[in-house]
């Protein structure tokens, strides 16, 4: 299959920070801001644009940080699944982290998958967790876009690829540095993966969704 063109592509980070060198030199990202607010608001707003010109991406590609207790940090991970954390309706009947009257599981799947990164579970919410914060969360690691950025996805039945590098988890953060330590670490991994996604013939590895 062809090369991958920036058209067929949408790239979403949430802020500067996160867009290093590295990845300037390759992507230009829809930037969203932080937290799922944001994050629903600006992708989907763009995609309604794009699709009053018949110009929907065929994948969307999220992009960032995440933080981690159990994963190995500043390595690139592919979100398998994303749940809504900060969702509780328990006091309903509803099970946690299920959004009432939605059609949707409590973990949602996502695909396609790219061969060879490795993928591990994700959760987005709305708050930074830290130290044992982690405890109360089921999954391998946290952000606070991707579910968001997924339903804006589904809306318009593009696909989702969510890749992810661990920037902290291991101790427990203590201001802005202890996020960014590791972000110029994560800034080349994550390019190297944009590289092997934009080589000839990537989107076969993408099981033909594209």
């Amino acid at each position: 299959m062809a090369h991958l063109s920036p058209a067929r592509v949408l790239y979403v980070m949430a802020v500067p920070h996160e867009y290093g060198p590295q990845l300037r030199a390759r992507i230009t990202p829809l930037m969203t801001g932080v937290g799922p607010v944001e994050a629903g608001i600006v992708v989907a707003h763009h995609l309604a644009d794009l699709a009053r010109s018949a110009a929907l991406p065929r994948l969307i590609v999220s992009l960032g940080s995440a933080g981690s207790a159990r994963l190995k940090q500043t390595e690139v991970y592919q979100a398998s699944t994303v749940s809504y954390r900060d969702m509780d309706a328990s006091a309903l009947g509803f099970e946690r982290g299920m959004t009432p009257f939605l059609d949707l599981p409590r973990e949602v799947a996502l695909g396609p998958f790219l061969p060879g990164v490795p993928k591990a579970r994700l959760a987005t919410g709305a708050s930074v967790v830290s130290g044992p914060a982690y405890a109360g969360i089921d999954a391998d690691m946290v952000d606070m876009e991707t579910f968001a950025v997924l339903r804006a996805a589904q809306r318009f039945g593009v696909p989702l690829l969510a890749l992810r590098g661990i920037s902290d988890g291991v101790a427990d953060l203590n201001g802005l540095a202890d996020w960014t330590q590791y972000l110029h670490l994560i800034d080349e991994k994550l390019a190297a993966v944009v590289d092997r996604l934009e080589a000839p013939g990537a989107a076969d590895g993408l099981e033909t969704l594209l």
